[in-house]
């Protein structure tokens, strides 16, 4: 379970975080949330689909690496065996956490630590130097947080638009490895390929304006990427992995 702290440059001066260790925290993710901006870089390896929430009903925008629980087909050992780590994997172990200043006039946003993430130890990179000042791996890191952040909103439009106008439908992914093990994957959500085709020039001109269309198509572009990702785990098979 994550501790979380806010970031002090007196008590966590000597703090360092081994870069290696960040991306084999990894290793157990099926899949992380993303947010527009990554979307780009993710579609060069990753499939990007929908998932909805049971409890609340909200559809988030997620990466995937794996058919199954706990599975990560890009994770080989302590090594993301990837072009682009997502965001919510590389700024680990850094979060944000709210805050309410003094005077009691709201909160804002603090960088926080988990102090007993897997990464954290006595090797790799500092991130106060010995005048407490942060280091450009901190800041490399705090811009991952930004980018977070600032992602939301747009991200949170992009899938509001999208079901505006009925463009969301669930996967029907039923796949068989070559050891002839056979899984279906549920609960995933992508976009209407021949709906999204169908919509008239006022929808279309809609998503454009938006800057939403773009990346409704990478997504669907995206989906390729499940045969990589069969070939990777039929790979692991024969390695008896």
């Amino acid at each position: 379970m994550a501790h979380l702290i806010s970031l002090d440059n007196t008590a966590h001066r000597q703090v360092r975080v081994d870069s290696r260790r960040v991306e084999a925290a990894g290793a157990a993710l099926t899949m992380v949330p993303v947010v527009l901006s990554e979307f780009l870089k993710l579609v060069v390896q990753y499939p990007i689909a929908f998932t909805k929430d049971k409890d609340t009903g909200r559809f988030a925008c997620v990466a995937l690496f794996g058919f199954h629980d706990s599975e990560n087909l890009f994770a080989d050992g302590e090594r993301w065996d990837a072009i682009y780590v997502p965001l919510q994997v590389s700024r680990q172990p850094f979060f944000l956490g709210k805050a309410t200043d003094k005077a009691g006039e709201g909160d804002h946003f603090v960088v926080c630590i988990d102090i007993e993430h897997a990464s954290i130890g006595s090797d790799g990179e500092r991130i106060f130097d010995a005048d407490g000042r942060e280091t450009a791996y901190l800041e490399e890191a705090k811009g991952r947080l930004a980018e977070l952040l600032d992602g939301e909103a747009p991200t949170r439009q992009f899938i509001d638009t999208l079901l505006h106008h009925k463009l969301l439908v669930p996967m029907q992914l039923e796949i068989t490895f070559a050891n002839q093990e056979s899984t279906q994957v549920q609960g995933l959500y992508t976009i209407d390929d021949a709906r999204l085709e169908q919509l008239d020039g006022a929808a279309v001109a809609h998503l454009h304006a938006q800057g939403f269309l773009g990346p409704a198509y990478t997504m669907l572009a995206s989906l390729g990427h499940v045969y990589a990702m069969i070939d990777r785990r039929n790979k692991r098979l024969a390695r008896g992995a």
